[in-house]
């Protein structure tokens, strides 16, 4: 993987271990799939080889419950993830204070 790349998913399975409902080697396992998958070029879910986003959303709920529950919008996991991160490091992504006034929010939450 190139650096850069190595970096996202470090960064990325970072904050689902932070999160994890169960902590431990599993979740740690775990976080770092899901974060390889999610630099993966389709639905996140489609990426992990899941049957659906349902399944995707189960998953979340049973091993990163905090995570799940800051998606209130139920945005696309991928785009919740970055939205995350680039908060955390005072990024700001979206054109709009909130996301029901971004002109981007159809990308967002467009049905998969």
């Amino acid at each position: 993987m190139a650096p850069m790349l190595d970096e996202e998913v470090d960064d990325l399975a970072a904050l689902l271990v932070e999160h994890a409902s169960h902590p431990g080697i599993l979740a740690t396992h775990l976080a770092r799939a899901i974060a390889m998958a999610a630099m993966g070029p389709n639905h996140l879910w489609e990426d992990l080889g899941l049957g659906s986003r349902d399944q995707l959303n189960a998953l979340m709920q049973e091993h990163f419950t905090a995570l799940k529950t800051r998606n209130v919008q139920n945005m696309r996991w991928k785009k919740f993830f970055y939205r995350t991160l680039c908060e955390r490091a005072d990024i700001l992504i979206c054109k709009s204070p909130h996301c029901e006034q971004c002109e981007d929010k159809p990308k967002c939450f467009e049905p998969e």
